[in-house]
């Protein structure tokens, strides 16, 4: 094959004789470097004006998708931070209804409530037909809270009435512990009452402001209530006495004791065993002179004596 080439810079025009071989090779080389340049062109193309998308506008998209990885990890950690705030509030809450479990408890023994009528160690009984839930539907995390909240103020408030509940049942234990109740003596027999009597030393009609218990010497003497000593030494008339406030007005005297067992000052408690019976002072022979005294005055104290707590 021959090959002709015109120029000014050769003067004449050349012929260049080539073969079959060298020819095919020549044609294969352009194919060559035209696929390479019709491929890198069609690159370039594409990424200016390819599916119709600019390159501005494709890092517009990589910002936005940026921003929404950070709006979603931001989510993800507020979620997670709500959660550790409402365990938080679960386990605050937990710990209240233990102390409400602990104090019904308490109450239901100062109540002295039938075992099981109120068990705080169970769950409490619950029933009722189901009603159908709505499909797909789940409580937000606002009315969740809501929800909490509105717990954590009924707990307040049965809080706020057990402990009232408590201190009324306390209070009323404590009544009934300072308020003179029962027999000052474990043994014996009452042989004088209050009022008018004859004297067994003058035989005239004399006021008696007690009542006296026969007995053997050395019997129990014990307080008929909670209180604290306030005389324990000989007195005129009574000979060894003992004297018992016990609040609320109300207070008690044992005399003609052969020994005091309690001090002034001393804390006693009911059914405690304060002194020994005997016969000292203005007595016939062993008894105990009790008196009871309410605001100061002498009352009779059969009525308390028959008030027992059994």
């Amino acid at each position: 094959m021959n090959v002709v080439i015109f120029g000014r810079g050769f003067g004449k025009p050349r012929q260049i004789s080539l073969s079959g071989r060298i020819f095919a090779g020549i044609c294969g080389l352009c194919a060559v470097v035209l696929m390479a340049f019709s491929f890198v062109g069609g690159q370039w193309y594409a990424a200016a004006n390819g599916s119709g998308v600019s390159l501005h506008e494709v890092a517009n998209i990589s910002d936005e998708l940026d921003w929404q990885r950070e709006a979603i990890a931001n989510t993800r950690q507020q979620s997670e931070d709500t959660l550790d705030a409402l365990a938080i509030r679960i386990g605050q809450m937990n710990a209240r209804v233990i102390r409400l479990d602990a104090l019904g408890r308490r109450l239901t023994d100062m109540a002295d409530l039938d075992d099981g009528e109120f068990n705080f160690d169970a769950n409490p009984a619950i029933g009722g037909p189901e009603e159908p839930y709505a499909n797909g539907s789940a409580i937000p995390v606002p009315e969740l809270v809501t929800a909490m909240e509105g717990l954590d103020s009924q707990l307040n408030s049965r809080e706020a009435q057990l402990g009232v509940l408590e201190s009324v049942l306390m209070n009323q234990q404590l009544s009934e512990r300072v308020y003179p109740q029962g027999r000052p003596v474990k043994s014996g027999w009452m042989s004088s009452y209050f009022g008018k009597r004859t004297d067994p030393f003058t035989g005239k009609p004399a006021n008696h402001r007690g009542v006296d218990f026969a007995g053997k010497s050395g019997a129990e003497v014990i307080a008929v209530a909670d209180g604290v000593v306030t005389w324990s030494a000989s007195r005129y008339g009574y000979g060894e006495m003992i004297e018992i406030n016990h609040g609320n007005g109300y207070a008690t005297r044992y005399a003609h004791n052969s020994e005091n067992l309690v001090a002034v000052g001393e804390e006693v408690r009911k059914g405690q065993t304060v002194a020994l019976m005997g016969n000292t002072g203005r007595a016939t022979g062993p008894n105990l002179h009790f008196e009871v005294l309410q605001d100061g005055h002498r009352v009779n104290p059969v009525k308390f004596i028959r008030q027992s707590a059994d």
